[in-house]
C-alpha cells in the first residue's frame, strides 16, 4: 500500500490513500531510524529490573500487541489491575490507557510501564536506573542505532538524554503500528459478515455510536482533526453497591479525576483486530466477543454472586445510549463474523513489527 500522504511526512506510514496521516509530536517527529531503534528497545528485556520483562512481554504481535491473558504480571510479580490493550493504531488515539484523560501522547504513556511503581511493570527506578542504561550504552548495536536515530546529538547515549531518547524511540515504534489491511478494508466480506456489518450500523444495536469512523473508536484523532474532547463511557459492566460503583482500583476516569460522575468510564478501544485480543474490557473479565455482545444486549452485565455481584443494567452512571436490544443467536454469529473481518492478518505477521533480536541470533 503506497502512502499517498508520504510527502507530508519523512516517515512512510504505509497507509491507504483513504486514511489520513496521524499526528506527529513536534518534539519527536517520525523517522525510520527512530522506528527501528524503538523496535529493538521494544523487544529488549534488559530494560527491566530483572532482565526478564520487555514491552513485548505484554504486547504480542500475533495478538495485535495484546497478550491474551486477563491481567499481565510485572517484573516483580505484581499483577496489573488492567488488561493489556492492543497497540493497533495507537497513533490515532487522543488519549492513552484505559481511563486517564491526562495521558495524551504515547511518550507520556511509556513512562508508566518503564518507571511507574503503582503497579510495578518494568521496575526501573533510582536504584537501577544507571545500571540498566549502561547495558544499552555498551551494546554495539545500540551505539549504531542511537547515532542513526538522533544524528543531531553529539552523544545520544549520554545520561538522562539516553533515557529521553529511549522513550522517544519506543514511542516512534508504537506510533508506527498502523493496521488498515483487513478483509473489511478490502471489501472482502462473507455474507455473514455483511449481515453483521448492517447490524453493527443499525439503530437497534447502535454499536457505531461509540465505535465509529475508520478506527472504530470515538477517541480517534488525526491531522484533519484540530481538537477532540476526550471521551469515556460507562458500559454497565459493574454495579457492586447498587449505586454504580466499580471494583477498586479500576474505577476508570473517576480514579484520576475523583468526579463521582466519572465512575466506571473508560476510553473506547478500537475494534480493529479485536477478534485476536481476548479477553475483553478494561479488566479482561469478559472472555469472548459473544459474551461482550450479550452484555450489551442486556443493557449491562449482571453478576449474580461473588464479591462483584451487581446489576450493571441499572447503574446510575451507565451511558444513556446503552439500552437493551433484541438479538438472535444467528445475529450474534453474524456480528462476530463482521468483527472478525476487522483482523489484519498481515499486521500480525509483518516482519517489520517482529523481534529484530531473533533475526540476529541474540537471545534477549
Amino acid at each position: 500500500m503506497d502512502d499517498e500522504g508520504a510527502r507530508e511526512s519523512e516517515f512512510d506510514w504505509r497507509l491507504p490513500a483513504s486514511i489520513p496521516l496521524p499526528v506527529e509530536p513536534e518534539d519527536n517527529p517520525m523517522t525510520e531510524a527512530k522506528f527501528q531503534l524503538g523496535r529493538h528497545l521494544f523487544y529488549d528485556a534488559r530494560l527491566s529490573v530483572n532482565g526478564e520483562i520487555s514491552c513485548a512481554s505484554c504486547h504480542h504481535q500475533s495478538k495485535a500487541f495484546s497478550d491474551g491473558i486477563q491481567r499481565p504480571v510485572g517484573a516483580t510479580g505484581e499483577v496489573h489491575p488492567r488488561n493489556s490493550q492492543s497497540l493497533t493504531n495507537s497513533a490515532y488515539f487522543n488519549n492513552l490507557t484505559w481511563g486517564n484523560p491526562a495521558l495524551a501522547t504515547i511518550e507520556q504513556q511509556i513512562m508508566l510501564p518503564l518507571f511507574g511503581d503503582n503497579p510495578i511493570e518494568h521496575g526501573i527506578d533510582e536504584s537501577n536506573f544507571e545500571q540498566i542504561i549502561m547495558t544499552v550504552q555498551a551494546d554495539e548495536t545500540y551505539q549504531r542505532l542511537f547515532l542513526n536515530a538522533f544524528p543531531e546529538q553529539d552523544d545520544p547515549l549520554l545520561g538522562d538524554l539516553a533515557w529521553d531518547n529511549v522513550v522517544k524511540a519506543i514511542g516512534s515504534f508504537v506510533r508506527g503500528m498502523t493496521s488498515f489491511n483487513s478483509a473489511f478494508d478490502r471489501g472482502d466480506l462473507s455474507a455473514s459478515a455483511r449481515r453483521g456489518e448492517a447490524l453493527f450500523n443499525s439503530e437497534r444495536l447502535e454499536c457505531f455510536h461509540c465505535h465509529d469512523g475508520y478506527n472504530f473508536s470515538d477517541a480517534t484523532i488525526d491531522r484533519g482533526v484540530a481538537f477532540l474532547e476526550p471521551k469515556f463511557h460507562n458500559t454497565g459492566l459493574y454495579n457492586i453497591d447498587g449505586m454504580g460503583a466499580y471494583p477498586e482500583p479500576n474505577t476508570g476516569r473517576h480514579e484520576v479525576t475523583g468526579n463521582p460522575d466519572h465512575m466506571g468510564q473508560f476510553r473506547t478501544p478500537s475494534l480493529r483486530n479485536v477478534a485476536v485480543t481476548a479477553p475483553y474490557n478494561h479488566d479482561g473479565s469478559v472472555a469472548t466477543l459473544e459474551e461482550v455482545i450479550r452484555n450489551y444486549a442486556r443493557g449491562g452485565r449482571v453478576i449474580a454472586s461473588g464479591e462483584n455481584a451487581g446489576d450493571g443494567r441499572v447503574s446510575p452512571f451507565k451511558d444513556g445510549v446503552l439500552v437493551p436490544f433484541r438479538i438472535s443467536d444467528a445475529e450474534v454469529d453474524d456480528l462476530v463474523a463482521f468483527l472478525e473481518s476487522l483482523t489484519d492478518h498481515d499486521f500480525l505477521t509483518d516482519p517489520r513489527f517482529s523481534n529484530p533480536w531473533e533475526s540476529t541470533g541474540e537471545n534477549l
